[in-house]
């Protein structure tokens, strides 16, 4: 299949090209140039605005280097009478940015120079994507040596081909084929159980761990922010120098590396036994009817694993994997053990002994370890028909089994099915593609109402999933109805909803009788990554009633509606609180820019947990970690009943943009007991880490108190162990972001509302949550809320306080210095007479009747329990809106003072040598000349002017706040 491997390029179309004839007009067409090969599209003559909608199709030699290779296209001039062509302007793409078939969209790219003089201007659009249709044949390239000419007609309709796509195979199935083609490393970045090739394979000593571990150090307490912000001891940052697979770790180098060390060199070393079993055959019968209920045990001291059973089956076949601690393992033999399910007593059925000091070691990149049969034997020894096929051998978290494996360390005394053992395992999850549905609602005609006798009421009900918006009514009193409105949702792939558009006539209060409706599958929508226009359509409303097929061939029109729905690409589909973002991109992925780092993270180990139940009459927990950046979700296995975890587990994340943040939360599972899925899981605490924040290079090694506000006020539920590393891999694409906006360019083209944001998050987290809890072990609804910061914009009188004194710290200098000039000048326009009463500065002129009833209320209040509650909801809204504001303007003065505090290294290095040159500058250059250079700038033409920011606003917004540390 990947020798089918073809790029799709389809050239759509020009527009506000630059004349070049001499006439006001030019002949353009089109030169592709990819991995060698050569295309070029017709000539359209005298057109500034070409339509070419011509395919072509280049070979991909190599897919592994897809990434590497970059499509160029070429827009000419054709000048006829010399033979010659003029240079119009290019597009070059990235292979990173290809995508498969069914997530292509048309996209206008503007035209770059080729040159420092060239001067070029316009859009050129183009369809491209990847197919692996055996079917199409790659067009003929150009000649390498072929001169332009115009006069072969043959030349041009050679390489075209009809827009019409040949393409016909399941989009699904091309979809899932090349999701991960571009990153030929994609499988190492994204699972954390897959090492690097460096590794030394070397036997270790039994208890070479213990004798590398020296005597603990005292944490050293980091002061994050001034001393005015210090907190207790017991609630600071504490920097640690852990030893790890690397070596030991101190002030964010390692010291003493080890040679041996793999990528896992994040989390100390962990060894564990595992036991592959595989299957059996030809087991004894053992009921009266001749057969066999076949199950493992795997036992080791005091901790044992059990497989699933199979009824009546010989020959069964189980494919799983134990591991054991080796720090827990009290035992130097391992018994596996095939037993018959009995409903009263299980019947040994034969065994098969280890000894641990016999175990091979296997670390990978070795492949892994071949199974071989074994004969079974009796309690005695002597050997008994039937064999089991296993695997033993000891290895590190490193291994590719440690994630599906049954673990040790996280078995539960409760139960141990099947069914439980999934629930605790360590797990990777990635949320689904979110995108906006946009559906402009314009207007509906022939409406005919259930009631003939009076004019409709009409409005459009539209549904997607559990979202449901209805347009304003219309009083259509000639049989249509105008709207024009746009009603937004959120929908995620694969598309599993259908939208229904359902008009419906208000003829009475509270009653609404259904006119017609359309459903329209998400799937066949059009998507779009820009902001050009979407091309309306008529929609036939069904009858919502059944309706005779003969009456409806004798009717000659039905009701319709004229819609302009499309799938919005261009935007980031916010599924989280802003201030603590951890992907920024736009959901199309032909927008997508380079990574520009790997972001490492090792789960340590936990301490001081507050227990969260009770079990045989004492407090304990069983806990797991989650970590969340981007898409990607992680999940460590559930340690049970455990206080001091140690997980020891690393996760890798590409970074795409540094202004976001990392969330790691501690959870308690309580899925473990007799009610498991009545029970929410327990929020523990969390961890956010700004990645601006971070040095490149440097190993974070800390122990982060784990702080949850309750009822009775803020908590410490223990400490969280957590290594981390940012590596940068394009330190020049990482300081050109500082000068782009955050968000993509649509959000400032065409934005949103702060209501409509706000409905759309919701909508989104609702989803995501779903899509998660559907997967096995399920990320549980509370658990996405809690990661996801979903009430972060409620009301709270804490959190007014705290942005109102984070306000007041910022401002403070300036408040007192402004009041010293502020006295000084204010004596020239000192008061001269006695102030009197001012009904608009009291905001006494339009008062609203209720609010004069609850002034005059008494104290405490006579009114009704629903107006208090009515009047107290109106309260914490409003006040839910000014604490937002004045967090917002607190977050400005922090950013300012972000930029010489080298909170963010990067940005502070670039503020300063800014000011350096503008110092220089400034001093050699005289000021009446920046002084009329800035009033060009600034008066320049509106053809100069972009919608976007500009780059000091998109550098100060970058700039990291205090807002990662509030509750």
């Amino acid at each position: 299949m990947m020798r089918n491997l073809k790029l799709g390029v389809q050239v759509v179309g020009a527009h506000n090209l630059l004349p070049k004839d001499g006439k006001g007009s030019s002949s353009a067409f089109v030169e592709l140039y990819f991995d060698g090969q050569r295309f070029r599209t017709t000539i359209k003559e005298k057109d500034l605005n070409p339509v070419w909608n011509e395919s072509f199709y280049f070979n991909i030699s190599d897919a592994s280097k897809l990434q590497y290779l970059t499509l160029e296209a070429y827009i000419y001039n054709n000048i006829g009478d010399t033979n010659s062509r003029s240079f119009l302007g290019k597009v070059c793409l990235t292979g990173n940015s290809f995508v498969p078939l069914s997530d292509s969209v048309v996209l206008h790219y503007p035209l770059e120079k080729r040159g420092i003089f060239s001067h070029v201007r316009g859009e050129l659009g183009l369809k491209v994507y990847i197919t692996d249709d055996p079917s199409i044949k790659s067009s003929t390239p150009l000649p390498a040596a072929e001169t332009f000419s115009i006069k072969d007609p043959s030349i041009t309709h050679t390489h075209a081909q009809p827009v019409a796509n040949p393409v016909t195979g399941d989009t699904v199935e091309s979809r899932h084929t090349f999701h991960h083609l571009p990153n030929p490393n994609h499988h190492q970045h994204h699972h954390q159980h897959h090492p690097s090739t460096t590794v030394v394979n070397r036997h270790v000593p039994k208890y070479e761990a213990d004798e590398m571990k020296s005597e603990p150090q005292p944490p050293k307490l980091v002061h994050m922010y001034s001393a005015a912000s210090s907190q207790s001891a017991d609630y600071a940052l504490k920097e640690t120098s852990p030893y790890l697979g690397g070596g030991k770790v101190v002030g964010g180098r390692v010291i003493h590396a080890d040679k041996t060390a793999s990528t896992y060199d994040l989390v100390e070393r962990m060894y564990f036994l595992y036991v592959r079993v595989v299957k059996a055959r030809e087991l004894p019968a053992m009921d009266l009817t001749g057969s066999i209920d076949p199950f493992v045990e795997v036992k080791i001291g005091n901790y044992k694993g059990i497989t699933k059973h199979y009824e009546k089956n010989q020959n069964p076949q189980w494919h799983q994997v134990f591991a054991f601690s080796r720090d827990r393992m009290q035992a130097s033999v391992l018994e596996v053990v095939i037993k018959d399910k009995d409903l009263v007593k299980d019947d040994f059925v034969g065994i098969v002994r280890f000894d641990i000091n016999e175990v091979p070691l296997r670390v990978p990149p070795d492949s892994p370890l071949a199974p071989e049969w074994y004969q079974l034997g009796d309690k005695k020894g002597e050997k008994i028909k039937g064999e089991l096929m296993l695997a033993v051998w000891i290895g590190t978290q490193a291994d590719e089994a440690f994630s599906d494996a049954w673990h040790s360390d996280a078995a539960t005394p409760v139960d141990s099915t099947p069914a439980i053992t999934a629930v605790i395992r360590s797990k990777v999850y990635h949320s689904p593609r979110l995108w906006y549905v946009r559906v402009n609602v314009v207007e509906a005609q022939d409406l005919v109402p259930t009631e003939k006798n009076h004019f409709p009421d009409v409005y459009v009900k539209a549904q997607i999933g559990n979202q449901v918006l209805k347009t304003k009514i219309c009083q259509a009193r000639t049989m249509s109805a105008v709207w024009n409105e746009d009603l937004l949702f959120v929908a995620a792939e694969p598309f599993e909803d259908h939208l229904v558009l359902t008009v419906e006539d208000r003829v009475g209060p509270g009653k609404d009788e259904i006119i017609g409706r359309v459903i329209i599958p998400l799937s066949a929508i059009e998507k779009r990554a820009d902001e050009r226009i979407i091309h309306s359509r008529w929609f036939n409303l069904e009858k919502p009633v059944a309706v005779d097929v003969d009456q409806l061939k004798k009717e000659k029109f039905s009701s319709r509606i004229h819609l302009r729905v499309c799938l919005d690409g261009g935007y980031h589909v916010l599924d989280e609180s802003t201030h603590y973002s951890s992907d920024l991109r736009p959901t199309a992925k032909q927008l997508w820019r380079p990574s520009i780092g790997i972001l490492e993270l090792g789960i340590l180990n936990a301490v001081g947990l507050h227990p969260m139940k009770t079990r045989d009459g004492r407090g304990t927990s069983d806990t797991y970690c989650v970590a969340k950046y981007g898409h990607k979700w992680v999940r460590t296995r559930t340690l049970v009943d455990n206080l001091s975890p140690k997980y020891n587990e690393q996760y890798t994340w590409e970074v795409f943009d540094p202004a976001t943040v990392l969330t790691v939360g501690v959870f308690d599972n309580s899925q473990l007991g007799e009610k498991p899925n009545g029970n929410k899981d327990l929020k523990i605490g969390k961890v956010r880490i700004r990645i601006s924040t971070l040095e490149t290079g440097r190993i974070y090694t800390h122990s982060y108190p784990l702080l949850v506000l309750h009822p009775t006020g803020v908590k410490k539920m223990g400490e969280l162990h957590l290594a981390i590393r940012f590596s940068c891999t394009s330190f020049a694409n990482m300081l050109y972001l500082y000068s782009r906006p955050l968000l993509p360019k649509m959000h400032y083209v065409r934005p949103f509302s702060i209501m409509q944001l706000d409905m759309l998050r919701h909508q989104a987290v609702n989803i995501v949550a779903a899509r998660l809890g559907r997967a096995e072990p399920p990320l549980r609804k509370e658990v996405v809320e809690y990661m996801s910061d979903v009430d972060s914009h409620l009301w709270s009188m804490r959190r007014s306080k705290a942005n109102f004194f984070r306000l007041m710290t910022v401002f403070s200098g300036f408040f007192a210095v402004g009041k010293w000039f502020a006295g000084i000048w204010n004596y020239r326009y000192r008061p001269r007479y006695p102030p009197h009463m001012n009904i608009k500065v009291s905001q006494a002129e339009a008062v609203h009747p209720d609010e004069l009833d609850e002034e005059f209320d008494t104290f405490p209040t006579s009114r009704s329990p629903e107006m208090v509650r009515m009047r107290y909801d109106r309260l914490r809204s409003v006040a839910g809106r000014i604490q937002t504001v004045v967090g917002d303007v607190a977050t400005q003065g922090e950013r300012l003072q972000a930029l010489i505090s080298w909170r963010d290294p990067r940005a502070t290095a670039i503020f300063i040598t800014f000011c350096l040159v503008a110092a220089l500058v400034l001093f050699l250059t005289p000021f009446q000349v920046i002084a009329a250079l800035a009033g060009f700038w600034v008066m320049r033409h509106p053809r100069f002017r972009r919608r976007l920011p500009s780059v000091p606003i998109n550098f100060f917004r970058r700039l990291p706040a205090r807002t990662d540390s509030m509750l």
